[in-house]
C-alpha cells in the first residue's frame, strides 16, 4: 500500500521528520510491524540487528615481556531494545560496516591490557580464562555504542621466534613421548605376544588336527582290515563249528560203542565168569559133601545138608551177580526173572550134585526116597560142610 513501510525480522525501522523518539532521539523506532509514513514529510531509514563478526590479531606483549601474537573472532549485534538501536542508529546508520571495525578496535584494546597483566604459562593454560575478562571489561564500552557480544573466542596464540611456548610444552612433549613410546613397546610387545600366541594356536591346533586325522585314519584302516577279514573269520568259525560238532558227534558215537561194548561182551563175559565161578565153588562143595556124606553113610542126613546148602549157592551166585553192571529193563518182572534164574541155577547145581551123588548109589537110596518135603518131619545132627567147626547157617532144629 503506498505509505506503508514494514522493516525485515532483523532490521529496525528508522523515521525521522515529524515527531522525536523516545528520550529526544531524532527518529522513531519501529520494529516487527509496518507503519505509515508519508512520502514526503517522513524520511526511512533500516538499521541492521543480524549478527555480526569482527576479527582481531594483535601483538601482544605479556607480564615477562614475550611478545605474543594473538588472533580472535568476536560475534556482536545491535541491542534488540529500543535504546541499543538508537545508539547504535545515531552511530552507524550511515556506514554500518563501521561496527566491526570499531568493535575490533575495542577488543583489541582490552586484549593488550590484560595480555600484559599474565604470563605466558597463564595465558597459554587459562585461554577461557582470558577470553571472559577480556569480554567482561569490552562489554560496558560496546553497550554505550548500542552493541552487545554474543561471542569471544582467541583462535591462536603464537610467540613468533622465541621459542618460547615450545620450550614450555617440551617437558610436556617429552613425557608425551616417552609415554608415546612406551605405549607403542607395550603395544608392540602385546602384537608379538599375540602373533606367539596365534602361532601357539595354530600349531597346537595343526597338531590336534594331524592327530584326529591319524586316529580317523587308523580307524578306517582297523575297520577295512575287519571287514576284509569278516568273510575268512566267518568262514572259519563255520569250519570250527562244524569239527566242533563232529568230534563231538563222534564222541558220542565212540561212547555209546564203548556202552554197547560192555553191554554186549564186558558184562556177559563177566556173568559167565561168575557162573562158572559159582560152579567151582559148587563143586568143591560137592566133593567136601561126597566125602562126608561117604564117611557118615548116612543118605537122609546128605539130602538133607544138600537141601540146606542151597540156600548157599544162591546167594553166592547173586554175590556174583551183585559186582556186575546188569541193566534191568523191565522194572519188577525183570527183577523177578532174575530171582527165577538165580534159583533155578541153584537147583542145576543140586541136581548135577544128586547125579554124581547118584553114580554112587544106584538104587537112589536115600537120596530119591527122601524129597525135600519128605526130609522136614527128620531130626538130625547137623553136618559141618565147611570144616571150621561151626553149625551151618540155616540148619534146620529137631522137628
Amino acid at each position: 500500500m503506498f505509505g506503508y513501510r514494514v522493516p525485515a525480522p532483523d532490521e529496525a525501522m528508522l523515521i525521522s521528520g515529524g515527531r522525536r523518539g523516545l528520550g529526544g532521539a531524532p527518529f522513531r523506532v519501529v520494529t516487527g510491524h509496518g507503519k505509515f509514513v508519508l512520502p514526503i514529510f517522513r524520511k526511512t531509514r533500516f538499521l541492521t540487528l543480524s549478527m555480526c563478526e569482527a576479527e582481531v590479531t594483535e601483538t601482544c606483549v605479556t607480564k615477562q615481556g614475550i611478545t605474543l601474537h594473538v588472533r580472535a573472532v568476536i560475534a556482536f549485534k545491535v541491542g534488540n531494545d529500543t535504546e541499543s538501536i538508537v545508539n547504535a542508529g545515531q552511530r552507524f546508520l550511515s556506514d554500518q560496516e563501521q561496527m566491526s571495525v570499531l568493535t575490533g578496535r575495542i577488543f583489541a584494546g582490552h586484549l593488550r591490557a590484560i595480555i600484559g597483566s599474565m604470563t605466558v604459562e597463564e595465558i597459554v593454560t587459562e585461554r577461557q580464562k582470558l577470553a571472559a575478562e577480556v569480554l567482561d571489561t569490552s562489554k560496558t564500552e560496546m553497550a554505550k555504542i548500542g552493541l552487545i557480544v554474543d561471542s569471544f573466542q582467541i583462535q591462536s596464540i603464537d610467540d613468533g621466534d622465541t621459542g618460547y611456548i615450545d620450550a614450555m610444552s617440551a617437558p610436556h612433549k617429552a613425557a608425551i613421548q616417552r609415554q608415546a613410546q612406551i605405549a607403542q613397546a607395550q603395544a608392540t610387545q602385546a602384537s608379538v605376544e599375540a602373533e606367539q600366541v596365534a602361532a601357539r594356536n595354530q600349531a597346537e591346533y595343526a597338531r590336534q588336527t594331524a592327530i584326529v586325522k591319524a586316529e580317523y585314519s587308523a580307524e578306517v584302516d582297523r575297520a577295512q582290515a575287519m571287514a576284509a577279514q569278516a568273510g575268512p573269520l566267518a568262514q572259519a568259525h563255520a569250519q570250527q563249528e562244524v569239527l566242533a560238532a563232529q568230534t563231538e558227534l563222534a564222541q558220542r558215537a565212540a561212547q555209546l560203542r564203548q556202552e554197547q561194548l560192555v553191554a554186549e561182551v564186558v558184562k556177559p563175559a563177566e556173568a559167565e565168569a561168575e557162573r562158572i565161578k559159582v560152579l567151582a565153588v559148587a563143586d568143591a562143595e560137592r566133593m567136601k559133601i561126597q566125602a562126608e556124606a561117604a564117611a557118615s553113610h548116612d543118605r537122609v542126613a546128605l539130602d538133607r545138608m544138600l537141601i540146606d546148602q542151597l540156600p548157599l549157592i544162591v546167594k553166592e551166585a547173586a554175590g556174583g551177580l551183585a559186582g556186575a553192571n546188569v541193566n534191568v529193563l523191565n522194572g519188577a518182572d525183570g527183577l523177578g526173572e532174575i530171582a527165577a534164574g538165580l534159583v533155578a541155577q541153584g537147583l542145576t547145581i543140586l541136581d548135577s550134585v544128586r547125579q554124581n551123588l547118584g553114580g554112587q548109589n544106584p538104587e537112589g537110596g536115600a537120596a530119591k526116597a527122601g524129597g525135600p518135603l519128605e526130609l522136614a518131619g527128620y531130626s538130625r545132627t547137623p553136618v559141618d560142610v565147611d570144616g571150621d567147626g561151626d553149625e551151618p547157617k540155616g540148619a534146620p532144629s529137631a522137628g
